[in-house]
């Protein structure tokens, strides 16, 4: 296959995705959906389609072939890594007030919608099975490494900067896709199989998930909060988008990983900052910045990704 050929492929599976992150731009600026749409429509992908998708994803893989705990340690060391490396720029470079939004928006990817959606269109179910164990380390890791970070940085009570660990563990415990999750994987090792009629439904609730939430991060992306100032976005951006796919693929194939399994960690490494307003803004972060990087991250992802694709593809590495 030439290379042309490879970058048209590789454009089959990056561009439907973030044309329907356009299409959500599209939609609102035309008026045809509003607030209101995109905050229940993001509830329902949260609390109902998305679960669904991962758990049928789950309950329907061959585990003995998709599930690697060395992936999964993997990538928990990888995402600590980049954590660590970002808050220590961070201290390096910015301010205090605006360190820990800038931490969060340099490591959090938006996995759960725009990972899993590549990660089907590359791998097909395949490619949900992998991503959807990656998920359960994801939740985890990203929830905890954000409040920690933002509680650090929050501007201080009554002099308490205790970072609040019983409501990060009630909110970890009753995520949805963690108990997706949690539900699929021993039904998957013990081969149980939901009556066809059940699965059928399943299939047609899950099938909402990922083109109702492309669309409402698009309808949600605004630019205007750029002009108040882009220099620090920008460089959580680069980390995000950049920097720290770069180190942590680089690193994965040294230790051997190969084909869907380091595709499936590019894609999710590679994600665009997950939307992450009301944590910030709940802790006392800056929320102009997290939606300046929430933006941009958007923005460059489909050129990034779809470089970073080929660029593996055109190596034989995917």
């Amino acid at each position: 296959m030439s290379l042309i050929d490879i970058f048209l492929s590789t454009l089959n599976i990056t561009l439907p995705v973030f044309a329907m992150v356009f299409i959500g731009i599209g939609l609102k600026r035309l008026g045809w959906i509003d607030r209101a749409f995109v905050n229940t429509a993001s509830r329902l992908v949260f609390r109902g389609t998305l679960p669904t998708l991962i758990f049928l994803s789950l309950i329907g893989a061959d585990l003995e072939n998709t599930f690697n705990p060395w992936l999964l340690i993997f990538f928990a060391l990888a995402t600590l890594a980049s954590f660590l490396l970002c808050w220590a720029w961070a201290a390096w470079r910015l301010p205090r007030h605006q360190r820990g939004v800038y931490v969060q928006g340099g490591f959090r990817g938006n996995c759960g919608v725009v990972g899993m959606a590549l990660a089907h269109g590359m791998y097909g179910e395949v490619g949900l099975s992998i991503g959807g164990l990656l998920l359960g380390v994801v939740i985890l890791t990203y929830n905890i490494l954000s409040v920690v970070v933002l509680s650090f940085y929050r501007p201080r009570e009554n002099g308490s900067r205790q970072v609040p660990w019983r409501s990060i563990a009630k909110h970890i415990l009753t995520n949805p896709l963690i108990l997706a999750v949690l539900v699929a994987t021993p039904l998957a090792l013990l081969e149980v199989r939901l009556p066809d009629w059940l699965a059928t439904t399943g299939d047609y609730f899950a099938s909402l998930t990922l083109p109702l939430a492309l669309i409402c991060i698009g309808a949600t992306l605004s630019t205007r909060a750029l002009k108040q100032g882009y220099g620090p976005a920008l460089g959580a951006s680069a980390w995000k988008m950049i920097g720290i796919p770069f180190m942590a693929t680089a690193a994965a194939w040294w230790l051997g990983f190969e084909g869907r399994e380091l595709g499936v960690m590019l894609l999710f490494f590679a994600s665009p900052t997950a939307a992450a307003f009301v944590m910030a803004k709940a802790m006392g972060g800056d929320e102009t910045l997290t939606a300046n990087i929430i933006a941009l991250t958007t923005l460059m992802a489909s050129i990034t990704i779809t470089a970073g694709v080929f660029v593996l593809r055109a190596a034989g590495l995917i």
